[in-house]
């Protein structure tokens, strides 16, 4: 699978009981793919995956198929700490639907590099699909360092992406340096979306593109047909509402925005709580500032 483009990280919607909105999520799904995204990201950080169950997940799963109808590549997040839970989650659940797996680095424990390579190259060795490796350091308490992934893309043939969600622009740099051509980095940062394409990276994974997919479609093609000037200004636009997205954290941000905009509710489960009215105010306010249509 080629991870280049736009790729979303979906939320899960919630009513106002906390049940999960089905009804919502193909409204979700529609506005991703009307948008022009590339991929579809399940299961992931923004979908709050730790607080659903494994019904919920399979149900979502399931909806987002019949809605999706392969008109996109999916991708799926399975990960965790505990390299031989992670395994048997890999070897249980059905993956027919799925082109690739998101796995973020080990949190919590901190391991070393060499455990962060075992614990992958582990996963690899079993793995019937392509790993995107998510390195996400204000997350798991260690950081992917790029020799480490490097290595492990040099001897796991299923290993071939990183999810780069450092914030650190130079560890991307690093990995393009150093590697072969077929290595992808990919950010996962909405605010090193554009940085990243610069510096050589291949697409992304938004949290954005939830609510608002077509502008970042345009950020790709300015820089594809090198009107740096036209992305520069855009990506400053977009940088108003990104901001706002992780004032409170994600996924509280976009789901406010999201239900600015009438898509589904901003309900999220604990431990996280909805947007204060001072986020929602501020959302409301940069909408109504924006250049984009949000009818």
């Amino acid at each position: 699978m080629n991870f280049k483009g736009l790729g979303v990280a979906m939320i899960t919607p919630f009513d106002y009981k906390g049940k999960v909105d089905y009804d919502s999520i193909p409204e979700i799904v529609e506005n991703i793919i009307s948008g022009g995204a590339d991929y579809l990201v399940l299961m992931g950080t923004t979908a709050e995956v730790p607080c659903l169950s494994s019904k919920e997940k399979k149900n979502i799963v399931n909806v987002v198929s019949r809605v999706n109808q392969n008109r996109l590549p999916m991708i799926v997040g399975i990960g965790g700490n505990n390299t031989s839970r992670v395994i048997s989650e890999i070897s249980q659940t059905d993956l027919s639907p799925f082109g690739a797996i998101l796995s973020v680095s080990p949190y919590y424990n901190k391991p070393s590099q060499e455990g962060i390579y075992s614990h992958f190259s582990e996963i690899a060795n079993i793995s019937p699909l392509p790993i995107i490796i998510y390195n996400v350091p204000s997350r798991t308490g260690s950081s992917v360092n790029p020799s480490t992934f490097i290595r492990l893309c040099e001897e796991n043939e299923k290993i071939y992406a990183i999810k780069e969600s450092s914030g650190d622009l130079s560890l991307a740099k690093e990995i393009i340096k150093n590697s072969s051509p077929e290595i992808q980095v990919i950010s996962g940062d909405d605010a090193m979306t554009l940085p990243i394409l610069l510096t050589g990276g291949v697409g992304t994974i938004s949290v954005l593109a939830n609510a608002l997919p077509k502008p970042i479609v345009n950020l790709f093609k300015h820089v594809k047909n090198g009107n740096l000037n036209e992305a520069y200004e855009l990506n400053h636009h977009l940088m108003d509402i990104i901001r706002l997205l992780f004032e409170e954290g994600n996924p509280v941000g976009i789901k406010c925005l999201m239900e600015l905009m009438g898509t589904c509710k901003k309900n999220v489960r604990l431990p996280l709580v909805s947007a204060s009215s001072d986020l929602i105010n501020k959302m409301e306010e940069t909408l109504n500032n924006s250049i984009f249509n949000f009818s």
